[in-house]
């Protein structure tokens, strides 16, 4: 019975008790809300800075712009490129194969 946004909460808060040195998630924060979004990727955030290893693919770019150190994308199957975190939405998307539409 509870919302997108808060069962996405308690799935990672599960995970998280089980102090996981590596975590792998898929499109974390698809169907949730903007706020349940920040959330999930503050307890994310917080724990990479303790030393967890937090590893999630997604389509939405400036997820990765926001949050990610380090982003490796992904076109047809192989690594197309690898970026820090001063990478740029252009670079991504001409990497990905896609084009920026202004």
């Amino acid at each position: 019975s509870l919302s997108g946004g808060n069962q996405q909460k308690v799935v990672i808060g599960k995970m998280l008790t089980t102090n996981p040195k590596v975590i792998l998630l898929d499109e974390p924060s698809r169907g949730i809300d903007v706020g349940a979004k920040a959330e999930v990727f503050r307890l994310l955030s917080e724990r990479a800075a303790q030393g967890l290893a937090v590893i999630f693919s997604t389509s939405e770019v400036n997820e990765c712009l926001s949050i990610a150190h380090r982003i490796v994308v992904m076109r047809r199957g192989r690594i197309s490129a690898e970026f820090g975190a001063n990478a740029t939405k252009e670079q991504i998307m001409a990497a990905s194969g896609e084009a920026v539409v202004a």
